[in-house]
């Protein structure tokens, strides 16, 4: 019997929400978790430190690229299918799979090579070069990680597509024993033989490198979509349409680089001009910690992306039949979920921020360490719940086929005021002014967005 995604229209949205955002959620928990796992091995190797915490900090925003186009192609992709299935369009369902597989391969190649080319101007762009160590540090992880960017960016392109395909669970336990290949790997090669960075990085491209084999495996055995060799024929009319229902998902995660750029450097320029952070043995502090502290507020943003995300299958699939009463109650708790979500993260930040900060290390630094890190946790994620209702509203536009609307208020959040503040606010407030940049943001952009939340949600009341 042919395998159909029709319950997607007759199950309580409820039940569907926790269904598919669930798998979701723990998907892209483990894939932030990555570089957050090899943090936590680096901060405790005491002939790493906060130089591996620096290092770390510089490299992140460069795989957060490769997943940039990975997530833009794959959730993409995830809408537009689920739109298809929705339709009974299944020989179009099968060629946008095709083609995004087509066009996951050929980016991972083209950003491998450039990252190779440019590895010391890209370093440096993203601050490497605050002291020597950092920078030597650096480098050697950045080079590992660059040979893992195909197999992480095809594990992650398929991860929403294999949830469009109705296969949620499989998405979920495909990148979770990934993940679990990389812890077991990261203290054997960190500790035991001592690799350092990279031996952080190589634990990380096995997990990579499972999880695409896995992905690879159930791309032969789709369910709701049958490939064929003619699947794989591009069509730039479908990649048209797919494409652009990602641009948010794009937009969300290369923003999140460019952020990292302005405040990286910010921190670089004002840390110098702090009178402790200028010292040498020091400089390196203000950038460990506000490394630490985004990839806090990257797991919290990937519970509420996965909230959001889990749910593009089923309103993608109900706008597709007509059931705009269904996407519209699906809206409404996914709100409520992401407004939770934010107040929980919220009380962990402002009431455990040294219990934070000591998994990385604390124990090992200066006071001057802690002291900035509780800080920056205070202050940087004060705006919590508003920045998860954000990042909910932008995802869920999507799978309503409202890209440009998603891409706009995406680019204002991201670009506008996130770079624009990180660049204008240390003018007035020093290094302070970088840590209020996030929370002045978040305020400005929740107004954008409370307004086309509620004119959404009028749209799909109406017959």
């Amino acid at each position: 019997m042919e395998h159909t995604n029709e319950f997607l229209e007759k199950e309580p949205v409820g039940k569907l929400m926790r269904m598919y955002s669930v798998p979701c959620i723990i998907s892209l928990l483990v894939a932030a978790l990555y570089n957050i796992v090899d943090q936590i091995f680096i901060a405790n190797a005491s002939y790493l430190g906060s130089y591996g915490n620096a290092a770390n900090t510089v490299v992140f925003p460069l795989t957060i690229v490769a997943l940039a186009v990975a997530v833009m192609i794959g959730d993409g992709a995830c809408a537009y299918v689920s739109i298809l299935l929705g339709m009974k369009k299944s020989n179009d369902a099968a060629s946008t799979v095709g083609n995004a597989v087509i066009l996951t391969i050929v980016s991972s190649l083209i950003i491998t090579a450039l990252y190779l080319i440019f590895s010391k101007s890209i370093l440096t762009l993203f601050g490497g070069t605050v002291n020597e160590e950092t920078y030597r540090q650096a480098s050697e992880y950045f080079f590992w990680i660059t040979v893992g960017i195909p197999f992480y960016m095809f594990g992650q392109t398929m991860n929403p597509i294999i949830r469009s395909d109705g296969s949620p669970r499989f998405a979920m336990v495909s990148t979770l024993i990934g993940a679990v290949f990389n812890i077991i790997f990261d203290p054997i090669l960190i500790y035991g033989l001592k690799w350092g960075m990279m031996g952080a990085a190589v634990a990380t491209i096995a997990g990579q490198i499972i999880t695409a084999i896995l992905s690879l495996w159930y791309l032969a055995r789709m369910k709701a979509v049958k490939l064929s060799r003619r699947s794989f024929r591009l069509h730039w009319s479908l990649i048209s349409r797919f494409l652009p229902l990602g641009m948010t998902s794009l937009l969300s995660q290369i923003s999140l680089v460019a952020s990292m750029a302005a405040v990286n450097n910010m921190i670089r320029k004002y840390g110098a001009l702090d009178p402790i952070f200028g010292q040498e043995q020091y400089a390196q502090i203000p950038m460990a910690v506000v490394g630490i502290v985004m990839k806090f507020f990257q797991i919290v943003i990937s519970i509420a992306v996965g909230l959001a995300a889990g749910c593009i299958p089923v309103t993608g699939y109900n706008i597709g039949a007509g059931r705009k009463d269904r996407a519209r109650e699906l809206f409404i708790l996914l709100l409520k979920a992401e407004a939770l979500v934010g107040l929980v993260a919220l009380l962990i930040v402002e009431l455990m921020p040294k219990q934070l900060i000591g998994i990385f290390g604390a124990a090992n630094e200066s006071v001057y360490y802690t002291e900035f890190a509780v800080r920056s946790f205070r202050i940087y994620l004060c705006m919590m719940v508003l920045a998860t209702v954000n990042k909910g509203t932008f995802i869920y536009l999507q799978s309503l086929g409202k890209a440009l609307a998603s891409t706009l208020i995406s680019l204002i959040r991201e670009i506008v005021f996130g770079v624009g503040f990180a660049i204008l606010l240390p003018r007035f407030f020093g290094l302070d002014g970088v840590l209020y940049s996030m929370p002045v943001s978040d305020a400005l952009t929740f107004l954008i967005a409370a307004v086309v939340v509620i004119r959404t949600l009028k749209e799909l009341s109406a017959s």
